[in-house]
């Protein structure tokens, strides 16, 4: 003997150097013969399609936005995608609205009045007691699946009525979730148009509201509507 290993036939197989006498598991075939073939021409193709579709979906996102300098309640933000109605804010900051819409929605945001024409009308003429309805769509893509049910939910509350958190909570099928219901009305994006304002608390106080004036805006809206004296 030398000194060196002799490895069986079996190993040398095994190790790639003999080809002859081992013969393959049926699992292993199965597996390299998975691998030598990789995914399907159609998997790859409905794969490609479904990024292409998420990138162009991207670069296609733009946010037109309008800036009224004087309303019943004062000034605001709207935005408007191909979607619809993204924002209505009474935030002062053009800077901090821009901001805002960017981070939310990560979108490309461009000044453009006249795409915001028929918006900023329906909303002044809410306002001013000439409009009972909105004819609008909304985009409620950067919502939450919950925060979507809620809104959409309180949207069929109708004018000169109010409802509780507690039984809005009890419509989306969540009746323990008042104080969650309140905090999806409390960052909703399109207040006015989607009503959040007629919401009250279990004791028939006003709750809190987030837009400018705070309660004050709430029982101004909730006058207008008729809902309270």
């Amino acid at each position: 003997m030398n000194g060196k290993p002799n490895p069986s036939k079996h190993d040398a197989a095994w190790l790639g150097d003999e080809d002859q006498g081992l013969v393959p598991e049926p699992l292993t075939e199965a597996l390299d013969r998975i691998f030598a073939s990789g995914p399907s021409e159609t998997a790859m193709n409905a794969a490609q399609n479904k990024l292409d579709r998420a990138l162009k979906a991207e670069e296609a996102m733009v946010v037109y936005y309008d800036y009224v300098p004087a309303s019943p309640i004062g000034a605001f933000f709207v935005g408007l995608s191909e979607h619809g109605v993204v924002a209505l804010s009474f935030e002062e900051s053009e800077e901090r609205f821009l901001d805002w819409l960017q981070r939310r929605l990560k979108a490309t945001v461009v000044c453009e009045p006249g795409k915001l024409r028929e918006v900023v009308s329906q909303v002044l003429e809410y306002l001013e007691g000439r409009r009972n309805v909105f004819t609008l769509t909304y985009d409620l893509r950067s919502a939450t699946p919950f925060q979507r049910d809620v809104l959409t939910t309180v949207q069929e509350v109708p004018r000169g009525k109010y409802l509780t958190y507690g039984e809005l909570a009890r419509r989306i099928g969540k009746p323990g979730a008042a104080r969650a219901v309140g905090q999806a009305l409390g960052s909703n994006p399109i207040p006015i148009l989607i009503p959040c304002h007629r919401v009250l608390a279990s004791d028939g106080s006003l709750g809190g509201y987030s837009g400018r004036g705070g309660v004050r805006t709430k029982e101004a809206l909730l006058r207008l509507e008729g809902a309270i004296q």
